[in-house]
C-alpha cells in the first residue's frame, strides 16, 4: 500500500465515516488507474456520499471510474444523482461540471 493510502486509511480508522478522508482514498486508488482500483474508488465514493450526500465531487469522480469500467450506464445514473445533490445545495459550479460529464457520456 502506497505512504499515501497509509496514512488516509490510519485517518479513516479514527473516524471511518469522514468524507473528506472516504474523498481522498477513492481518489488515491482512482489514481492507479487499473480496473481493480477503479472498482475500490467506486466503493470509498459510495462511502463518501453516504456520509456525505453533498459530496458533489464524489459523484463526478465516482462516474469518472465506472466510464474507466466501461459501464457509462451506471455512471450517467451516478451524475444524474450528483445533479440532484448539487440543485439542492445550489452549487452552481459542480452543476455545470457534472451535467456537461453526463452530455458527453449520453
Amino acid at each position: 500500500m502506497p505512504d499515501r493510502l497509509s496514512k488516509l486509511a490510519a485517518l479513516l480508522e479514527a473516524d471511518p465515516a469522514d468524507p473528506f478522508v472516504l474523498y481522498g482514498l477513492a481518489q488515491e486508488h482512482a489514481k492507479q488507474g487499473t480496473d481493480d482500483a477503479h472498482a475500490r474508488a467506486i466503493e470509498f465514493y459510495d462511502r463518501c456520499i453516504a456520509a456525505d450526500p453533498a459530496y458533489h465531487y464524489a459523484y463526478y469522480h465516482k462516474a469518472m471510474s465506472q466510464i474507466a469500467l466501461d459501464d457509462n450506464a451506471a455512471a450517467a445514473t451516478t451524475l444524474r444523482a450528483g445533479l440532484v445533490a448539487a440543485r439542492a445545495s445550489g452549487e452552481q459550479k459542480a452543476m455545470s461540471e457534472i451535467s456537461s460529464l453526463l452530455d458527453q457520456i449520453t
